[in-house]
């Protein structure tokens, strides 16, 4: 199973500021091993963010993306004591999902 996923959110004057880094290879497909064989695509393919059971987030994501993929953005909404919700799925149909509490700012 994958690393749990790192949730930072604080909520301050009414917007709400959040980090999350998720633990992930995100090989490509295109790099190869020892060998001189493809190590096989292996990425985070959908990202889904909900704050108080509201979308808040959806997110493709592709080949294109470093390992362990951070996400920061801001929005309008959230209080301290919310519950902020993130999950993901990859090539492999593996998938992760942890929650956090949303802090004041």
């Amino acid at each position: 199973m994958a690393d749990p996923i790192r949730i930072r959110a604080h909520a301050k004057e009414g917007t709400t500021e959040v980090h999350v880094l998720m633990p992930h290879p995100m090989e490509t497909g295109f790099r190869k091993n020892e060998g001189g064989e493809f190590i096989a695509a292996h990425y985070i393919t959908d990202v889904r963010i909900e704050i108080a059971g509201k979308l808040v987030l959806a997110a493709t994501l592709s080949r294109a993306v470093s390992e362990d993929p951070l996400l920061y953005f801001r929005l309008q909404g959230g209080s301290p004591g919310d519950t902020i919700s993130v999950s993901w799925v990859d090539t492999r149909g593996e998938h992760r999902a942890d929650e956090a509490q949303i802090l004041p700012g």
